[in-house]
């Protein structure tokens, strides 16, 4: 109440603007202030005179009235907390309405004068707010003259804003620097704290208001930014806000969430009113929705299913809920549950494999689209694997025989020396060239031999590999003695890959299993009355395939796999017979495949090197001639499992229905 009689507000610095446009003129501070004593309403009639002094003192000064008296207001608390996206609070309670604070932004931080409120001494005293992980790191209280300042100390880059609620005053101080956010459909995104923040896209703007209707502000809200506005009649009170380069929609959300207001969007209208309202205005519209509903006529409407099963989408639309079978009533046991309404029912029949709708005519439109979606063929996948076995196998032996023996005949034969593949050979040429000579010097080929050998050998170390091993020995016979060496080497090789390569065909999300080997047979006894029985049991040596296909929505293919190959190794002699052993290589796992794309899923390598050697003992120590005496064999074999796998994705296309 003025001088004059007159209730009037003041002001202080208002402004709206945009960064790239220029501030108000007085004239317009002049006429916003006007339009704000008339708002408001007066106690009496207000004359011209008095209008233009209070728009002259609010646009010249900037200075509240409620500052020229001291201590009217005072500074009750002050509360600081942490607000979404790491950003900091700084909450002044004051004893009442009509504080005035001023905010700045320093080098170092935000200070605040508040120049018509006092603060009380226990509150003059730092606050260290550090752990909070917000921007600002320290708080100062102070008194200043007659009033108060509050200086908040920052660290890194920041953005300030403040609002006025009731008799709270509001500074928000935003970090600038944060990850990017990636906003999805809805304009919401994930934050690095894992808190689901808000992205705000509107143009910035800049408020400075002191107790300004709130109706006005979000009539400027609406003009600034060409949005249609329409703001319900409750919509009252008065805000306090400094905000600077913010954007609209956000400044438009901290309006409303500071008087506890809310707001709907209906094509290119807005509508704001009290939360409250809007939650009783929705409930209406939901209680008449429903009244609608339950007085609708009910129709019926058959869906025929061609690639899905009724029964499954029929559970799947009544959310697990008891359904008829072979053409029975269905009914929704929990009623107004999934897509029907609360006097709706779905049953299928399993023979044509048909739906039975009955249902308000929305509602059985709404199945029918939502049918339309789901009933549609499956895409298909090949999967091709390759099962590669390399084998590489090297051995190597060498060993000797030797002896010494005697015979019985002339004393005065020659001696005679014979050279052949192994023993027997050598010994044959060594008898036939002395029957030879005996031949020549008595003239008498068919004489008899005139000695008998009884060969005995003193070593036998040959060499052991099968499939034969070449040798070279000698035989020499000389005054009734014969001396028998024989030198025997062997070396075998052998490279070999087995290639297995199993197709299969199924649909997505469905296991497939391909098998191909054999049965091997053997024979075990059990006992009876009778004494052992004979029992024929099988063991299985196959290759087989098991794999679940999953496409993604990104066309790749995630493949549960299960990869088995049995090979006959040999047989293990039992006391009721052989029975047959069997290499087993077997490969679980899952993987994500692009299309068409080979993945190694599974590797085995395996290398045996063996060195053997078998001697006499003491004779085979002999230098050279220990040779004679001792047996080396040198083993090498590497083996290697290979699985490759590829998927191959068959897109199938919908049929129209004729």
């Amino acid at each position: 109440m003025n001088a004059w009689g007159y209730r009037t507000m003041t002001v202080t610095n208002a402004k709206c603007q945009r960064p790239d446009r220029a501030w108000p003129s007085r004239a317009a501070l002049a006429g916003l202030a006007a339009g704000l004593l008339a708002a408001l309403g007066s106690v009496q009639a207000a004359t011209p005179a008095a209008l233009a002094m209070s728009a002259q003192t609010a646009t010249a000064s900037g200075v509240d009235p409620a500052r020229q008296v001291p201590g009217a207001l005072a500074i009750t608390d002050i509360d600081f907390k942490r607000g979404d996206g790491g950003s900091g609070q700084l909450i002044l309670h004051f004893n009442g309405e009509g504080a005035a604070p001023d905010l700045r932004n320093t080098g170092s931080g935000v200070v605040v004068d508040v120049g018509n409120a006092t603060l009380p001494a226990s509150l003059a005293r730092p606050l260290d707010v550090t752990d909070f992980a917000t921007p600002v790191q320290r708080i100062d209280a102070n008194r200043s003259g007659d009033g108060a300042r509050i200086m908040l100390s920052t660290r890194g880059g920041f953005e300030s804003m403040a609002y006025q609620s009731g008799s709270d005053y509001i500074v928000e101080v935003v970090p600038k620097a944060s990850p990017a956010p990636v906003a999805d459909a809805t304009g919401t995104t994930v934050a690095s704290t894992g808190r689901t923040e808000r992205v705000y896209t509107g143009t910035p703007v800049t408020f400075n208001f002191q107790d300004v209707p709130v109706r006005t502000v979000l009539q400027l809200i609406a003009e600034e930014e060409g949005i249609n506005l329409v703001a319900s009649d409750t919509v009252t009170g008065n805000v306090t806000l400094r905000l600077v380069n913010v954007p609209w929609d956000q400044a438009l959300d901290i309006v409303l969430r500071a008087k506890g207001l809310d707001k709907r969007r209906n094509g290119n209208v807005v509508w704001i009113a009290p939360q409250s309202e809007i939650a009783k205005y929705e409930a209406d519209q939901q209680a008449a929705r429903m009244a609608t509903e339950n007085n609708a006529e009910l129709i019926t409407e058959y869906i025929p299913i061609s690639y899905g099963s009724a029964e499954d989408i029929a559970n799947l639309l009544t959310e697990g809920s008891k359904s008829g079978r072979g053409g029975g009533s269905g009914e929704n046991a929990n009623q107004g549950s999934g897509f029907l309404s609360a006097r709706g029912s779905l049953s299928f029949d399993q023979r044509t494999n048909t739906l039975l709708v009955i249902d308000i005519p929305q509602r059985v439109a709404g199945i029918r689209d939502l049918v339309n979606q789901l009933d549609k063929p499956v895409d298909q996948v090949v999967i091709e694997a390759r099962i590669v076995v390399a084998n590489e196998s090297f051995a190597r032996e060498l060993g000797a025989r030797f002896g010494i023996s005697g015979a019985s005949g002339k004393p005065g034969d020659r001696s005679t020396v014979g050279f052949g593949g192994n023993l027997d050979a050598s010994q044959g040429n060594a008898q036939s060239r002395q029957d030879a000579i005996d031949n020549l010097e008595d003239g008498d080929t068919d004489r008899s031999p005139p000695f008998e050998i009884t060969r005995g050998l003193i070593t036998n170390l040959p060499s052991t590999l099968a499939g034969g091993s070449g040798s070279l020995a000698l035989s020499i016979l000389n005054a009734g003695h014969m001396l028998d060496v024989e030198l025997s080497a062997m070396q075998t090789e052998g490279r070999g890959e087995i290639l297995s390569n199993p197709r299969i065909v199924t649909s997505n999300q469905k296991e497939a299993v391909i098998k191909q080997g054999d049965q091997i047979g053997y024979l075990t006894t059990t006992g009876g009355q009778q004494g052992n029985l004979p029992n024929v049991q099988f063991k299985d040596a196959i290759l087989q395939l098991k794999v679940t296909p999953t496409i993604t929505a990104d066309g790749r293919v995630f493949l549960n796999m299960d990869v088995q190959k049995d090979d006959l190794s040999g047989f293990v002699e039992t006391g009721a017979g052989e029975v047959p052993q069997l290499s087993t290589r077997q490969v679980t796992t899952s993987v994500l495949v692009d299309d068409g794309q080979t993945v190694v899923i599974g590797g085995v390598y395996e290398f045996k090197d063996q060195n053997s050697l078998t001697k006499v003992p003491f004779l085979a120590d002999l230098p050279v001639i220990g040779n004679l005496f001792k047996n080396r064999n040198r083993t090498k074999s590497k083996a290697e499992l290979l699985v490759m796998v590829t998927p191959k994705v068959i897109r199938v296309a919908q049929r129209p229905q004729g």
